[in-house]
Parts: C-alpha cells; sequence; structure tokens
C-alpha cells in the first residue's frame, strides 16, 4: 500500500497544491492505517481493504481515546485516499464511500455567572486612560455580544451612544446593529471624553479603542487585557477571554427571557441552529416554570 500512498501525496502536492502540513497529516494517517492493516489482517495491497477494514480501524482509535473530531480528520484523509484510488482504476470500488463519520458532540459554550461579570466590570476602578479604556471594552463586549474582531475593528462613525446602537460587521462581512445598553454606554462615554483623546496621536485612526502609542489595539492584546483584569479581579485569568463575555451576553438574555432570534440577530448568526447552543444553559429557569405550573409538580 506505501506505493500508492506515495503516489497519492505527490498528487496533493504537485496537482492540488496542498500544503506541506496537510500532505504530512494525510500520510501520518494513511501510513497508520497500512501498518494497522498488515500486522491485524496480514493485508498490505489496496486491493484487499474492505468496508469493515475502515470501520474496524475507526473503532481501534476510538479504543484509544482519540476524539471524534480526530477520527473525522482521519475518515477524510482515508476517504479522499481510495476515491482518488477508485477513480484512477487502481483499484475496484471505493470501500470508505458507505463509512459515515462519526458524530462530534456539540461543546457547550462556557460562561461567567452574572455575578462574576459584574465581579470583573466593578474591579477597573481607576480613572487612568488606560483604565478608561479598559472598563469601556470590557463593558461593550459583554453588553453588545461583540466577537473580538468587532471590537478592535469598530470605528467611532459606527457608534451611536445618544440613541444606544452601534453598527459592526461580523463572519462573511454581515453588518449589524446592536444595542448597547445603560451601563455601556456610560462607560464608553467616559473613555471618549476623558481617556481616548490623551491617547490619540497625529496618525491615529477612527478605531474606537486605541492603544497608548495611539495605534488600532490588537486581537491578542485584547486577549491580553482580558486576562490581566480577570486576575486582577481574583478571577481564574486561564477561563477568561473575550468570546467568554460573548457567550455569556447570551446565556443572560435567554435566562432572563430573551427571544431566541433576537439573540441570534445580535450575535450575528446566520443559522438559528448555532444559537441554540445557548438554551442548554436555561435549565435552572426551566424546572423553576415546571415546579410552578406543571399540574404534578
Amino acid at each position: 500500500m506505501q506505493q500508492e500512498i506515495d503516489s497519492f501525496i505527490l498528487h496533493l502536492a504537485t496537482e492540488r497544491g496542498l500544503s506541506t502540513n496537510y500532505q504530512l497529516l494525510v500520510t501520518q494517517v494513511l501510513t497508520r492505517f497500512a501498518s494497522w492493516m498488515q500486522m491485524k489482517h496480514k493485508k498490505g495491497a489496496v486491493a484487499d481493504v474492505v468496508t469493515d477494514d475502515i470501520t474496524d480501524y475507526l473503532g481501534m482509535r476510538k479504543g484509544d481515546g482519540i476524539a471524534a473530531s480526530s477520527l473525522r480528520i482521519e475518515l477524510v484523509a482515508i476517504k479522499i485516499f481510495f476515491r482518488w484510488l477508485a477513480v484512477r482504476g487502481l483499484r475496484k470500488g471505493d470501500p470508505a464511500e458507505p463509512v459515515l463519520p462519526p458524530r462530534v458532540e456539540a461543546r457547550l459554550p462556557e460562561t461567567l455567572n452574572e455575578q462574576d461579570v459584574g465581579k470583573l466590570l466593578e474591579s477597573v476602578q481607576g480613572h487612568e486612560p488606560l483604565d478608561l479604556r479598559d472598563r469601556a471594552m470590557l463593558e461593550l463586549t459583554y453588553a453588545s455580544g461583540l466577537r473580538v474582531s468587532e471590537v478592535t475593528g469598530t470605528k467611532l462613525e459606527n457608534l451611536n451612544l445618544d440613541e444606544g446602537w452601534i453598527r459592526v460587521t461580523g463572519k462573511g462581512n454581515k453588518t449589524r446593529l446592536i444595542p448597547v445598553g445603560q451601563e455601556a454606554r456610560a462607560s464608553v462615554q467616559r473613555y471618549l471624553n476623558s481617556a481616548r483623546p490623551k491617547l490619540v496621536k497625529p496618525k491615529t485612526q477612527s478605531w474606537i479603542f486605541i492603544n497608548r502609542n495611539g495605534g488600532k489595539l490588537t486581537t491578542a492584546r485584547i486577549w491580553q487585557i482580558f486576562r490581566e483584569r480577570a486576575e486582577q479581579a481574583g478571577i481564574d485569568p486561564d477561563r477568561v477571554h473575550p468570546h467568554l463575555l460573548r457567550h455569556s451576553f447570551a446565556t443572560h438574555l435567554l435566562g432572563n427571557g430573551a427571544d431566541l432570534r433576537v439573540i441570534q440577530e445580535m450575535l450575528g448568526h446566520a443559522d438559528i441552529a448555532t444559537t441554540q447552543i445557548y438554551t442548554h444553559v436555561d435549565q435552572n429557569r426551566l424546572k423553576d416554570t415546571h415546579r410552578r405550573f406543571h399540574p404534578r409538580r
């Protein structure tokens, strides 16, 4: 089988132009599969492989403890290899075609509870420009459920604090309007009035949040700021990142009765199924409703 694997990797490199890293990944998967076939079934030729061999191999890998997502990657490599062999007449039929990918369980998003979010926000009490900036950034991220790329990429002209809206451009270059809550509006206004003018330099552009040199904040720096502020608040910094506040925004809205479709719109999710992952967090409200209204509670 090794000769066909080598020819296939050459095809990926020369005809498909795929990256060296991807070629290496596929090589490792196929070589591991070929070795297992030889050791387990004493089969060394591609023509000998049947569908049950592939499912047995995946079962063995699952028994080794690898994640379903990694199993899917291995199966994709095996599928494209045998499809390539079949198309070129190097073997009869495609034994991998009937094999279904393992189901990957959706990972539930981690969140902060409302008390911890309040603790994080209220811990930034300084009046220095960077303190005011960081408090405004935290408040706005949580108030509007922004992605970190939206925090860095939004400009002053996209913000209307009088009416309480911010316009952001998210994934797929889609623009949406999101409400900005009262606390966040006040915090951002303090930053714009008292702090941002002190950070502005001659070449500063209209990004809302800027660094001490007047330049645009990078996403990496924002992640670092969130960790630093969490540590100061006595919250595990390894847990806290910009997307955690976005998850918490959605979770707390849902828990307080907001409609899922409205949350979808504010988050900028193209598919309601993406937003539905937040419904897991509403267990306490569901139990309370059941306890209050079910006739046999």
